[in-house]
């Protein structure tokens, strides 16, 4: 089957991240397929999915994506296209109705609506709204990444039908990653941080923005450290906030508990080797870095925002909820994970709904099309 995952902007996070992997996911089942990117965020270099085609249509917008979009339909022929996101989605359902493609489309939504769209008449979001509601119909399925997700979108648009489909997070080169030699001077080179009379490590993980809220997670560990009880902090991730946190943290004097990594190209080897991960954001639509967490055996902590987190930690079973922007409370949520630690065995259990046979089994349902190799197929 030739498939097309379609993304407007490239990155090594969020939504991109996610098509990227749904992509790799694909292609090991056996399809033929096309990762389609719109362009790339600062010039980023683009890692192409393994065992993918890769399509940079060059177009800074999604509207200019749309006549490429179009020829993409009409030149190619896919069968079958995931594309992310109302906006991308939208122009994709518009380009197969131009087009008069018999195209199966599964368009997802990864924010909350709430922040999308608008009731105030002939705004930018009241149109994109409107234009989304229009062209609902050429999509064969909607999905988004959380129930949450679902119940909100069941509000702003309750004439349509939204699904929960997860993403796929853990992949067969997971492992390896998690295993990647490591030399760094908080880390062990095996083992985890804490274990062998160490101070124990605290790993974050995402864009230095507003909404991932690191300062609340910077200022638990400086209260920690007012309790005598010394933790250390690395932040892997960039973003527009690094000077506003660089500052904070030598405001508080910390600079020998506190770290911004920076990008990092592998960070499950951190996740494996860290004592705890914490996710301190005031909203969040999955996170898939809990999962990769959970998956390398680090106790999550994270704050119990709308509308991931909750959901994927199936209500604190799988880690330990904080309050939003609490610091008190997420730094009495990293001793618990210290203390008492989730066993591997148990986080294991929560990570099987994101793996991606797991993942693409649940696309097959929505869609009613063959998506895993047959047993026969395997076979041969």
């Amino acid at each position: 089957m030739r498939i097309g995952v379609i993304t407007a902007r490239y990155s090594v996070s969020g939504v991109p991240l996610a098509q990227a992997r749904l992509a790799s996911a694909l292609a090991r089942a056996g399809h033929e397929v096309d990762y389609v990117i719109g362009t790339s965020s600062q010039n980023m270099k683009i890692l192409e999915p393994k065992g993918t085609q890769l399509l940079v249509i060059g177009a800074p917008t999604v509207r200019s994506m749309f006549r490429p979009l179009c020829r993409y339909l009409k030149e190619v022929r896919p069968d079958l296209i995931f594309c992310a996101e109302d906006h991308l989605n939208a122009a994709v359902a518009i380009a197969a109705i131009m087009t008069r493609s018999k195209v199966i489309i599964s368009g997802s939504s990864r924010v909350t609506p709430f922040d999308t769209y608008s009731n105030i008449w002939f705004s930018k979001r009241w149109i994109l709204k409107k234009i989304v509601r229009a062209t609902a119909w050429r999509q064969n399925v909607r999905t988004c990444v959380s129930s949450g997700i679902v119940d909100e979108y069941r509000k702003v648009m309750p004439n349509l039908k939204y699904h929960v489909a997860y993403n796929a997070v853990v992949s067969p080169e997971a492992e390896k990653k998690a295993s990647a030699q490591l030399e760094d001077p908080w880390l062990p080179a095996e083992g985890r941080a804490g274990d062998s009379g160490s101070d124990p490590v605290i790993l974050a993980a995402g864009s230095l923005e507003s909404w991932k809220d690191f300062e609340s997670l910077i200022n638990a560990i400086y209260l920690l450290q007012k309790q005598n009880r010394k933790v250390r902090l690395i932040i892997l991730g960039e973003g527009s906030k690094r000077v506003a946190l660089e500052e904070l943290i030598k405001d508080l004097n910390i600079d020998d508990l506190v770290r911004l990594q920076g990008y990092e190209k592998n960070p499950l080897r951190f996740f494996r080797r860290a004592s705890a991960f914490a996710l301190c954001s005031r909203v969040e639509s999955f996170g898939n870095v809990l999962v990769e967490a959970m998956f390398a055996g680090t106790t999550p902590v994270a704050t119990d925002c709308p509308t991931g987190p909750r959901e994927v930690l199936s209500g604190g079973i799988y880690g330990y909820l904080v309050r939003p922007g609490d610091p008190t409370s997420i730094a009495k949520g990293i001793v618990a994970a210290l203390d008492r630690p989730i066993s591997q065995e148990k986080l294991n259990i929560g990570v099987s709904r994101f793996t991606e046979q797991a993942v693409l089994a649940r696309h097959e349902e929505l869609l009613g099309i063959p998506l895993l190799p047959r047993a026969e197929e395997k076979l041969n």
